[in-house]
């Protein structure tokens, strides 16, 4: 009898060390249960307590003197050292691109702005980047590390890209930027895009050339293949192209920013291919996606297939945008284990509350994703969108997938629509679940396309609990 006993005591204890630390009220293990797991992994980088104010190396706080060169020694000065806090004092310094190394926190002290050169001359030679999901020898971002490991972006001041319709922002208008050389209609994006569905075996991202003379704008802030991120606290303003982008990189926080930039695809933060990522405390009001979560295009995507993961979005604010948070279009990598909550999304500037877009030349796989908690004022379309039409729609060989959504506790004023779902009938939207949520002020019924699992629960449209019309299509 004993014997019996000890081997119930120990099949319950694998039981219960097998179980998830969590349980729904229904009983099935609560996603949300990894939420603390992934947080415990994430972790602000340290920096050792030195100091070196770009002044010392001949920084002018005036707004007027070149300070590239003063920078870049201050960085290589410290980090000869080990590393430390690379310091920009109250004051608003020009400059080039910034290159930043490992071990070292870039600190804006409040009233510090750095005021970045809007020349494209300036920002040569190329540099390995990634340009809307494509790997590519491009302008050097505003700020740039390149396999570097513990930085940081700190402090109260600003970094202003000086972007404006005559400058940066003025290569969005492709019919005043043709590629030299090249016939009529044809624009450096749409050569990168031929490029990013070659072969894969063919491929080589760094016989790729454009930068000056081609009309790729530069993204402010990218990190690519670095571990042990940091930016926090600074506004930015005025960027050329996305402002945060984070690719291919590990242990990323951003928390405590204001980015103000009304600029063509000026997206707030683009964690691209990316693990470990707690973006919190945000203000958006941004020129597109306030937040959109990427990971490689089309068969260069592929060939790198490294997706975004193990994301942490919360307590942020988003303004003006295309989507509040949106996953893709650049998302053949694909993306899985997104976690949202306690965010407020609210302007007649803002398109969608929740946007997903893909395609069959995209593909990837997103699934996993949960948002709480979520409180919409005002958008101009719908709060939870869902597109798999989006550009080419269905004229590709590789099927997106979008499986496990889940929303509560959403509540919404005023929007076109509550849902706009568009699936394949080749390959339906699984699996979508809404509790426990109001939708006041829909002014036309739900959109859902092939969509195969739409459970809402608990859930009122304009006073009513909703009556979902599904629209199947012969072809997908």
């Amino acid at each position: 009898m004993k014997h019996i006993l000890t081997r119930i005591l120990a099949a319950a204890a694998f039981i219960a060390a097998c179980a998830p630390d969590f349980v729904s009220a229904g009983g099935a293990p609560d996603p949300w249960a990894e939420v603390p797991k992934i947080l415990a992994r994430i972790k602000a980088p340290s920096f050792p307590d030195r100091v070196y104010p770009i002044t010392k190396y001949g920084a002018t706080a005036n707004g007027k003197g070149d300070s590239s060169e003063a920078i870049r020694k201050a960085i290589d000065a410290c980090a000869a050292a080990g590393g430390g806090t690379v310091l920009v004092p109250a004051g608003t310094f020009l400059t080039g691109p910034i290159h930043l190394k490992s071990n070292i926190n870039l600190h804006l002290a409040e009233g510090a702005t750095l005021l970045f050169y809007n020349d494209p001359d300036r920002y040569m030679p190329n540099i390995f980047t990634r340009w809307e999901g494509v790997e590519l020898m491009n302008f050097s971002p505003l700020i740039y590390a390149h396999g570097q490991e513990n930085i940081a972006i700190t402090g109260k001041g600003t970094l202003d890209g000086q972007a404006t319709d005559d400058t940066w922002w003025a290569m969005h208008d492709l019919s005043k930027n043709r590629v030299p050389g090249q016939p009529p209609g044809s624009d450096s994006r749409n050569t990168l895009m031929r490029q990013a569905d070659e072969p894969i075996e063919t491929m080589d991202p760094r016989k790729r050339i454009y930068g000056k003379g081609e009309n790729l704008r530069p993204p402010f802030i990218q990190p690519y293949n670095c571990k042990n991120i940091l930016i926090e606290g600074v506004t930015i303003l005025r960027s050329p192209f996305w402002e945060i982008n984070p690719v291919l990189c590990q242990n990323v926080t951003v928390r405590g920013l204001k980015i103000i930039s009304h600029g063509h695809n000026n997206d707030g933060c683009n964690p691209e291919s990316c693990a470990d990522v707690l973006i919190e405390d945000v203000y958006f009001d941004t020129g597109d996606d306030c937040i959109a979560i990427k990971s490689g295009r089309n068969n260069d995507g592929r060939r790198v297939n490294v997706p975004s993961e193990n994301i942490i979005i919360r307590n942020c604010v988003m303004k003006d945008g295309h989507g509040g948070v949106t996953i893709g279009s650049e998302i053949s990598g694909g993306c899985r284990n997104v976690f949202v909550e306690n965010c407020r999304m609210d302007s007649p500037h803002l398109d969608r509350a929740l946007r997903f877009k893909t395609n069959a030349v995209r593909g990837g796989v997103i699934e996993n994703i949960y948002f709480r908690n979520i409180q919409v004022g005002q958008v101009a379309d719908a709060v939870v969108h869902v597109d798999f039409n989006y550009e080419e729609g269905a004229k590709g060989a590789h099927t997106p997938v979008l499986r496990n959504v889940v929303i509560e506790n959403m509540t919404s004023q005023s929007s076109s629509y509550a849902f706009y779902l568009r699936g394949f009938a080749k390959s339906p939207i699984s699996n979508i679940t809404v509790r426990d949520s109001v939708f006041n002020g829909v002014q036309r019924d739900n959109i859902l396309e092939h969509v195969d699992g739409f459970e809402a629960v608990d859930v009122k449209i304009n006073r009513v609990p909703p009556k979902p019309k599904i629209k199947k299509k012969k072809k997908g």
